[in-house]
């Protein structure tokens, strides 16, 4: 593997920026040959049980309508018991197993809605991952069109997702209208002899006018474009991030008393949005 990482600056937004490597690799299923420039980033530096940065994220508050559409059990909160800072550099949400507004467990779930969001580029996230049966930790986008046109017409792209008890296994999808919910189009791809929730690793999409690429610490393992979906192709408007742990759901099922120890908690290093160099 061959990899040139370019270390100069750029001033973007009035903020001095690193221009992203571009990569380059025989391979065919490594990293990509697009070269990147960062216009986005939070690092999580602060103190230990800071919430993060108010001009940057916001929250999800609540249990939403039928566990937010998939039977989840959890209650997503802004306390800094389910998310703060670390004060090492990270961002940590904690699924808690406790009563609260009558439901069994809490977590977070935060957003750039309202705040940030682009179309295309790259958008990557370096974390580690809670584990168990009925964990589900993710990090993902939503079209900001969802409050006129609803979901799936939005567009859904989903960076990453793990079912707890599938440790070394992560899944990377696509929702739109036609193909959505168990009808996604989506690929997984699996680590040998290691597991997402021992070591911090970088999840990444490169997104352009006519496909979506899926990346693990720079690997290709799926792509999609407007000739592999089964309906519309949605994805030709700025969309935002999300970073949340659900608890139980229909994509992971239920927590089990043997299996999964609370508090379980989704280590963020950092997350990073850059605009293709053109």
């Amino acid at each position: 593997m061959r990899q040139i990482f370019n270390k100069n600056y750029v001033l973007l937004f009035g903020l001095v920026l690193p221009i992203l490597w571009s990569c380059t690799d025989d391979n065919a299923n490594g990293p990509s040959s697009r070269e990147y420039q960062l216009v986005w980033e939070d690092a999580f530096d602060g103190n230990a049980g800071a919430l993060p940065d108010a001009s940057k994220w916001t929250y999800d508050i609540g249990t939403g309508q039928n566990g937010w559409g998939n039977q989840e059990l959890q209650y997503y909160t802004d306390r800094p018991e389910n998310v703060s800072l670390d004060g090492k550099g990270n961002l940590v949400i904690t699924a808690i197993a406790e009563t609260y507004e009558g439901a069994p467990f809490t977590s977070a779930r935060i957003k750039t809605e309202g705040i940030f969001d682009q179309a295309y580029g790259r958008f990557e996230a370096r974390l580690k991952t809670p584990y168990g049966p009925g964990l589900w930790p993710a990090v993902w986008m939503l079209g900001n069109d969802i409050e006129t046109v609803g979901w799936p017409q939005c567009g859904e792209i989903d960076i990453m997702e793990l079912r707890g008890q599938e440790p070394s296994k992560i899944h990377g999808s696509v929702h739109g209208p036609g193909y959505s919910a168990g009808a996604a189009i989506t690929d997984s791809f699996s680590l040998e002899n290691a597991r997402f929730d021992t070591e911090f690793h970088v999840f990444a999409v490169e997104w352009g006018a006519d496909f979506i690429e899926f990346f693990v610490d720079d690997r290709l393992y799926h792509r999609v474009s407007p000739e592999t979906v089964s309906g519309e192709w949605v994805y030709d408007h700025p969309f935002f991030l999300i970073l949340n742990v659900a608890v139980g759901g229909t994509f992971v099922g239920f927590p089990s008393p043997e299996g999964t120890r609370f508090p379980q908690q989704m280590t963020v290093d950092y997350v990073r949005v850059f605009k293709e160099v053109q």
